[in-house]
């Protein structure tokens, strides 16, 4: 089964800027592998439920080797039979709109 998860991670112990905390996860992120879009108050990964959920995990241990505390919000869109939805899902509404959307 196809997930899309949406998720956004920071320190709650680090002050008002975690930019630094933030681009870590970008990193494990971004070398998992897995497709993957940022966006200004998060991530969304697409994968398998295992995949995804791993590497939100890995980037919640990273975090925690010197966080004390630690925000972390997960929005998860399981659908059966479908890939690609990173791109499909913006395809099919701007279909519906009839014209290219901003991103």
């Amino acid at each position: 089964m196809s997930v899309l998860l949406e998720f956004s991670m920071s320190p709650l112990d680090k002050g008002e800027s975690v930019g630094a905390y933030v681009a870590r996860s970008l990193d494990i992120i971004d070398r998992s592998g897995i497709p993957y879009r940022l966006n200004p108050m998060g991530t969304v990964l697409e994968g398998e439920w295992d995949q995804v959920m791993a590497v939100v995990k890995a980037c919640y241990v990273a975090m925690r080797k010197d966080c004390k505390r630690i925000s972390c919000s997960v929005k998860i869109d399981a659908r059966e039979g479908k890939d690609g939805r990173l791109k499909g899902k913006i395809d099919s509404v701007e279909d519906r709109v009839g014209r290219k959307l901003k991103q």
